[in-house]
Order: C-alpha cells, then structure tokens, then sequence
C-alpha cells in the first residue's frame, strides 16, 4: 500500500512522472511551510488544514485546490474540465504551473486567514 508522494509517483511511467515531480515541485515553491502528507490515496499539500491535493489518471492530472480555489480561478481554469472542487489537466498538453502557483498561494492565504479566525474565536 502506497505511504508516500515518493511512493505514488514511482507507480507511473517516465513521463508522467517528470509531470508529478514538477507539480510537486510548484505546489513546494507556492507553499514551503507546508507539509506533504498522503491523504484520500492522493499526494496532499496541508497547511492548517488540507491545502491541495493531486493524482494522475489514464488522459489527465486530477488538481483538487477545494471548491474555494477552483471558485476563485474560475476564469482561468474555463479552458480545463473540472467539477466544484477539481479540475483536469489533460497529460498529453503543458500543465499551466504558473496558474497552479497562483492557485496553491491563494489558498495559503485562505488558510491562514482561516486558521487566524479561529484562533480569535477560541479566545473570546
């Protein structure tokens, strides 16, 4: 059973590897206090609380930045299939890395916000 992001992508073939290892890559620069765990059988990116998660399939690379981050880029993921919490980038094209970084800090910032929130909650 798969432990690691090490582990998930050596499953792949070459290529897509060298995709994987970039996102990771990416989402490591947005977000380099965050911590890489594994979670819901995806190489996950957590930072007070679930920050993106990501997986390959057969034609495409799953990015799940949750329903927020897809929400808030919406405009620029239009060109990409997706649902509320998703969207497919097809293997076969460029991953817009830039997009992904733009994507990863904004939900940092939520994150953040989020977490500060609840602190002052916690003390009133």
């Amino acid at each position: 059973m798969i432990k690691t992001i090490d582990e998930y992508i050596a499953q792949f073939p070459p290529e897509v590897q060298e995709i994987l290892n970039k996102l990771r890559k990416v989402i490591k620069e947005a977000a380099p206090e965050a911590e890489e765990k594994f979670s819901y059988q995806m190489p996950t990116f957590y930072l007070k609380g679930n920050l993106v998660h990501f997986a390959a399939y057969k034609n495409h690379i799953g990015f799940y930045p949750t329903p927020s981050g897809i929400e808030a880029f919406r405009d620029k993921l239009s060109a990409y299939r997706g649902a509320k919490g998703s969207v497919q980038f097809p293997i076969d094209k460029p991953l817009p890395y830039e997009l992904v970084s733009e994507i990863v800090k904004f939900r940092v910032a939520e994150n953040t916000k989020q977490a500060e929130i609840k602190i002052k909650k916690e003390k009133q």
